[in-house]
């Protein structure tokens, strides 16, 4: 591999952050898993990653494409690739393109309903960018974006979407909604002199702690009746019972020292989607 080629990929993958895949994998998967009753099959295993990665890389290239101006103002975000030239806005609208193009391409391959859904889940990936311009529920917007996830999953696999799916998808919504609520805590002040319309900004602190508990309430709930309807066993309960422990644990990092805000978004957030998902494993093979 070229010199010149490792530093590009290195650029793109800083650019939209490719680790930041597990948080909505899992739940694709977990997806998968209980509507085929256990193995969905090799080639849905490709194309539901093929079209995860796309779909997320489309999400994030639209994201940093049209904040740049926003990042260039901002300390924690000035050096990202999007505005220090690293990726050229050209680059960006190509990378946009092509990952809509995989998107649709895959969800093609996949059945037809995961062909039409395929759209308007691009406009509301897309649209998180531009919703937080003018309104502070932004942060639900993007909870609905990665609650896709599961819902597209469930499509590959049957062609149809069950109530448990829509429960699982409802929990995915509220778990990321609640994350961004705190992670966006490190903007406030930013946010409040940049007129941006974020619930920290709008609601302060208190309020927006509370709001993301409030949340994370919601998500156990949701995915409690995701597992009471989809009819799962011990190990789908606990995986509850584990996630309400983790986001227990998160929101304890964030009221002793915002400084933990990463360690709680990145590390404890992403455990989180895989400890779930290997255990909805164990519930179907120990069926």
């Amino acid at each position: 591999m070229s010199k010149n080629l490792k530093q590009t990929l290195a650029n793109f993958n800083e650019l939209v952050m490719f680790k930041h895949s597990i948080f909505s994998l899992p739940f694709i998967f977990i997806a998968m898993i209980v509507a085929s009753n256990g193995w969905f099959g090799f080639k849905l295993l490709l194309l539901g990653l093929l079209a995860a990665l796309s779909a997320r890389n489309f999400a994030m290239g639209v994201n940093r494409y049209l904040d740049r101006d926003i990042d260039a103002l901002n300390p924690r975000t000035k050096n990202r690739p999007s505005v220090d030239g690293r990726v050229s806005e050209k680059e960006m609208i190509i990378f946009i393109f092509l990952n809509a193009f995989i998107f649709v391409s895959t969800a093609w391959m996949i059945n037809k309903l995961a062909f039409w859904l395929s759209f308007p889940i691009l406009l509301i990936l897309g649209g998180y960018t531009l919703f937080k311009r003018f309104s502070a529920l932004a942060h639900f917007v993007l909870g609905i974006s990665l609650g896709l996830a599961p819902i597209a999953g469930v499509v590959a696999v049957k062609g149809a979407i069950p109530l448990w799916s829509i429960f699982l998808a409802l929990g995915v919504t509220f778990w990321v909604a609640g994350f961004d609520l705190l992670y966006s805590l490190q903007d406030i002040e930013f946010d409040k002199a940049h007129n941006l319309y974020s619930i920290p900004s709008r609601l302060g602190v208190k309020k927006t702690l509370l709001l993301a508990k409030i949340s994370h309430i919601f998500t156990i709930f949701f995915w409690a009746l995701f597992v009471k309807e989809a009819s799962l066993g011990i190990f789908g309960w606990i995986g509850v019972a584990v996630s309400a422990l983790m986001l227990g644990y998160e929101h304890y990092l964030i009221h002793k020292d915002f400084k933990k805000i990463d360690k709680a978004f990145f590390t404890v957030n992403g455990y989180l989607g895989f400890i779930f998902f290997v255990l909805i494993i164990f519930d179907e093979v120990l069926k």
